[in-house]
């Protein structure tokens, strides 16, 4: 067992707790976080998702000794309900969140890439969500959406 500290969502977490476990059991067990899901486990699919520093990363293959002294953002730390990111509203304005299992995967990442490449390209955008899996094949909403959040970030 290990004390580890991080900050999640800009608040201050700590936690007794193996340091092999992954960060994912923290957020969705003791945090209560509903965005980032358990979806394959190994890291395949995105539906875990969180930024680590504002790097996505997949939270079901981290473990929390390497997000010590980090700052962790999920989709709940984004924006509130009476006021959303941008990207949370581009989403809702595209109608981009089917079932919205995998939409932790498609939001950050999407964010990460738009942010560090302000003029990408609906091409450029769809390469940046390769490797993330969506079951309710929601994926040309989902590139408008962040067509949508890159257009209105410029």
């Amino acid at each position: 067992m290990a004390q580890i500290s991080l900050s999640v969502n800009g608040s201050p977490y700590s936690t007794d707790v193996d340091p092999t476990t992954p960060l994912l059991y923290i957020l969705q067990d003791d945090l209560r976080l509903n965005g980032p899901k358990f979806g394959c486990g190994l890291a395949q699919c995105g539906a875990c998702t969180v930024l680590l520093d504002g790097v996505p990363i997949r939270s079901c293959v981290t473990a929390l000794s390497k997000v010590a002294g980090h700052s962790i953002t999920t989709i709940e730390g984004l924006g509130t309900v009476a006021n959303p990111h941008p990207i949370q509203t581009a989403f809702v304005t595209e109608q981009a969140m089917h079932c919205g299992f995998c939409i932790s995967g498609p939001m950050l990442y999407g964010k990460a890439f738009i942010d560090s490449t302000p003029n990408a390209s609906e091409a450029d955008i769809a390469h940046a969500l390769t490797g993330l899996l969506c079951r309710c094949y929601a994926h040309t909403r989902m590139i408008k959406a962040l067509v949508r959040y890159a257009k209105e970030s410029a």
